[in-house]
């Protein structure tokens, strides 16, 4: 199995023992016409090329790496299915395919998934036979249009500032999952950190008794049992407490039996409160020390090229310092979320709005919109979310009657599917409707960026006249921030330190934010000067440094895109777990 890329579980909250990891050798072909449906390519015996799944082809790791415009691509995968597989409902499983996906199974048609960032299967029973079996995929994927959200994506022929290459078709993992007649098909956990409890809802494929299971470190600490008619709901009073803990993490282990179903799961003990300025967890005020995260790889693009490596992105954030991430413009993986639940590292939920331009078009809001859901409800049971922000920057596109309601319809949605967390309606200066407001300000200055902040810091009141110039024609023009909303700066420095400039080449110019230091000291003495003014303001509940790792051209991460230290971290780690002033008692 391990001789398979990413042979891991891709979805370690929803675990069956029966599955069959799909990636590895696919065969391909590009299809730059899109004719490939009208000439039924799905009929041939074999496509003309190999990549290896689930890496794009833009990447290295594919063994294809090519970086021009692909409109649309074809995939082909055989498989087979032994009697006993017969014996159960068969489900395929794409963990996300950018953009389009039309998905045949023997040469019939089994469904269309529209949106480049979110999982989608389909019951492929009475389409597989016993023995060999073929699945082909047609993606089409065109990020120039305006018309699809593409997130850091470029819409140029090559990547600029921070646009970066381009993902096209499969990048998650593909798989089979063999489940029986009667099953599980999702539930939630709602925990309760005051009666130490959890209460599970869940919908179910047929009717009978559902029984569930939690265990801590081994024992056994909670046992229930509920009937489901299709939808059960049962609370599990728990016989031990543990708390969902940042840097420690601390996670219940579930089990579901229903009729020969088995699933297991885990969820985390947290609660998440507003309390005016001060955003609490477990009832504890906590400073948000996040960092900017894209989750781009040199070698695998969208996709990480191994489990590790996951994990390896949160451990260097927290030996810097940070407590957490914004998970910027792309839906991570579900295993990200599984080592940021292990470990104790906050995220913010956050969607790839970009790449739309025409907010006005009812197609692309509602393509975008069911993505978001999907999102959500992917993601609920991840104690590491403690926010959902759906748009990014929007206030140089958003200037209407139109664009309110956009990001208030987006914002009532999100609440509707989860009222148990805080929603930005859009990060960024501009706002319609949101639980907590937020700015962006790549001043350079700690002197002039510490003057800009120094009303709120005494009175809990922004000064507009010294404000980011950037902004500034935007700031308050539809929405007043009301006195007592949690606030922080959710992008901020971006300073950029290029160890290897390249200079022969325009288009790949290393980018970043505002001028560049020449000495490392003014590096640490610009860090220090911009981070310390909002840990010492005691309205400010966190802060976003840009970023953690280069990007391609974008130099102005704490690693480079490889991943290696520019710096000592030992200080910056100092600068950010100094106590904020919204921490003390």
């Amino acid at each position: 199995m391990n001789n398979i890329p990413r042979f891991e579980h891709p979805t370690p909250q929803f675990l069956r023992k029966r599955w069959r990891n799909l990636n590895g050798e696919w065969e391909f072909e590009f299809d730059f016409d899109k004719t490939a449906l009208q000439q039924e390519t799905f009929s041939k015996e074999k496509l003309e090329k190999t990549i290896l799944i689930p890496f794009c082809p833009e990447s290295d790791l594919s063994r294809v790496g090519y970086r021009d415009y692909i409109p649309a691509i074809c995939y082909q995968k055989s498989f087979v299915i032994s009697e006993d597989d017969l014996n159960h409902r068969i489900i395929l499983h794409f963990g996300a395919v950018d953009y389009k996906a039309h998905v045949y199974v023997n040469k019939k048609k089994v469904g269309i998934h529209i949106g480049g960032y979110t999982p989608f299967h389909f019951d492929i029973t009475d389409f597989v036979v016993e023995g060999e079996n073929k699945i082909f995929l047609y993606a089409e994927d065109d990020v120039t249009t305006g018309l699809q959200c593409s997130g850091k994506q470029t819409e140029k022929p090559y990547s600029y500032e921070c646009r970066y290459t381009r993902t096209t078709g499969i990048w998650q993992t593909v798989w089979l999952e063999f489940v029986p007649e009667k099953h599980i098909k999702s539930y939630r956990f709602y925990p309760d950190v005051k009666e130490c409890s959890v209460l599970i809802t869940g919908e179910t494929h047929g009717n009978g008794m559902v029984n569930v299971y939690i265990g801590l470190e081994g024992d056994t600490v909670g046992i229930a049992q509920a009937f489901s008619n299709g939808y059960f709901s049962v609370k599990v009073p728990l016989t031990k407490k543990q708390l969902w803990e940042i840097g420690k993490g601390g996670l219940y282990d579930v089990k579901f039996q229903f009729e020969e179903d088995c699933v297991s799961s885990y969820f985390g003990l947290r609660e998440i409160q507003i309390d005016g300025y001060k955003i609490l967890i477990n009832g504890k005020s906590v400073f948000q020390r996040l960092v900017l995260d894209q989750g781009y790889y040199p070698d695998g693009i969208y996709t990480a090229p191994s489990d590790d490596a996951l994990k390896n992105d949160i451990l260097l954030s927290m030996n810097a310092g940070f407590n957490g991430a914004r998970l910027h413009e792309k839906v991570f993986e579900p295993r990200y979320l599984y080592h940021a639940d292990c470990l104790g590292y906050l995220v913010w939920g956050e969607y790839p709005d970009w790449g739309i331009n025409d907010y006005n078009n009812g197609k692309v809001l509602s393509d975008m919109l069911n993505g978001w859901v999907e999102a959500i409800h992917r993601d609920f049971n991840h104690p590491s979310i403690i926010g959902w922000c759906p748009f990014n920057e929007t206030w140089k596109y958003i200037e209407s009657e139109t664009g309110l309601r956009v990001l208030e319809t987006f914002y009532t949605v999100t609440k509707q599917l989860d009222p148990t967390r805080p929603c930005i309606d859009a990060s960024g200066n501009f706002h319609s409707v949101t639980d907590i407001y937020d700015l962006h300000d790549y001043d350079q200055d700690p002197v002039s960026f510490g003057k800009r902040y120094q009303m709120f810091a005494e009175k809990g009141i922004y000064d507009t006249s010294e404000y980011a110039p950037d902004a500034k024609p935007f700031f308050y023009k539809y929405y007043q921030y009301q006195i007592g909303t949690p606030s922080f700066v959710s992008e901020y420095g971006g300073i950029r330190w290029d160890l290897c400039p390249d200079v022969e080449n325009d288009l790949k110019e290393s980018w970043g934010y505002g001028n560049a230091p020449k000495t490392e000291k003014e590096f640490m003495e610009r860090y220090r000067g911009l981070t310390e003014t909002l840990l010492k303001n005691k309205y400010m509940f966190g802060f976003c440094y840009t970023q953690l790792y280069d990007v391609e051209q974008e130099k102005n991460g704490l690693y480079t895109y490889e991943r290696s230290p520019k710096f000592d971290m030992e200080p910056i780690k100092n600068i950010n777990i100094q106590t904020a002033e919204i921490e003390k008692e």
